[in-house]
C-alpha cells in the first residue's frame, strides 16, 4: 500500500488531462507506488469535500484514507483509466452512504438525489447566468464567489447550512468554498459536466444565501 499524505491541504495539484491520469493509473496498477501517491495528491481535495458533506471533522480524515485504500485495492477493476476522477467520486459517495447508515441517529441523508449527470441541471441556458449567482467568470474560465456573504458568517454555521442542502449543491459548494477548487477543476475531478457544476454552484449559492439570511 502506498504512503498516503497526512494533510490533504498540502495536496493542491494543477489541472491535468485525462491522459495524464490514465498513465498514472496504468503505472500504479503495475506496482508504482509513487504514481498512486500522485493520484492521491490530485484527488484528495475532491474526496475530502464530498465526505465532509455528511461526516464530522473527526471522522472525515479516516474516511478519506478508507476511500483511497479501497481505490488502491480495486484499481484493477477500473475499466477506463482516464475515468479515475468519476470512479473515486463514486467510491467516496458510497463510503459516505455507508457512514451515514452506521450513524443514522446523528446524520440524515438528503431527500433529493441528483440526476444521472450528477447535478440538478445540465444546461447553461436555463436562465441562471453565472454573473447573477455570485460566481462571475474569473480569468482562465473559472468561477469564484463574490461579495461579503460567506466572509461575514462563521464557518461552522455556514458548513452546517451547506450540509442540509441537496447533495449536488452540497458537494459543489464544499468543493468550491472549503476545498478552494474552481468550476473547471470540480468538473474535471468529479467527472461532472462543466454546465452541471456551474448550475449547481449558482443555485446552491442562492439557496445557501437565502437560508443564512433567513
Amino acid at each position: 500500500m502506498p504512503h498516503l499524505l497526512a494533510d490533504h491541504r498540502v495536496a493542491r495539484g494543477d489541472l491535468t488531462s485525462p491522459a495524464d491520469d490514465a498513465a498514472l493509473v496504468i503505472a500504479a496498477r503495475a506496482g508504482d507506488r509513487s504514481a498512486f501517491d500522485e493520484l492521491y495528491r490530485r484527488y484528495v481535495r475532491m474526496v475530502h469535500g464530498v465526505l465532509l458533506g455528511r461526516s464530522t471533522r473527526d471522522d472525515v480524515d479516516d474516511l478519506v484514507q478508507d476511500v483511497f485504500l479501497t481505490a488502491w485495492r480495486r484499481l484493477s477493476t477500473l475499466r477506463e483509466p482516464a475515468a479515475i476522477g468519476g470512479w473515486l467520486h463514486a467510491i467516496a459517495r458510497h463510503a459516505l452512504v455507508d457512514h451515514v447508515r452506521q450513524h443514522r441517529d446523528h446524520v440524515a441523508l438528503p431527500d433529493d438525489p441528483p440526476d444521472k449527470s450528477g447535478g440538478y441541471a445540465t444546461s447553461a441556458s436555463d436562465g441562471y447566468a453565472t454573473s447573477a449567482c455570485g460566481f462571475p467568470r474569473a480569468s482562465g474560465g473559472g468561477w469564484r464567489p463574490s461579495g461579503p456573504d460567506t466572509d461575514r458568517l462563521e464557518a461552522d454555521r455556514a458548513l452546517a447550512v451547506i450540509r442540509q442542502l441537496p447533495e449536488a449543491y452540497r458537494e459543489t459548494l464544499l468543493l468550491r468554498l472549503v476545498e478552494g477548487m474552481n468550476g473547471p477543476e470540480i468538473a474535471a475531478r468529479t467527472g461532472l459536466t462543466p454546465d452541471s457544476v456551474r448550475v449547481n454552484l449558482c443555485r446552491g449559492m442562492k439557496l445557501l444565501r437565502s437560508r443564512l439570511d433567513g
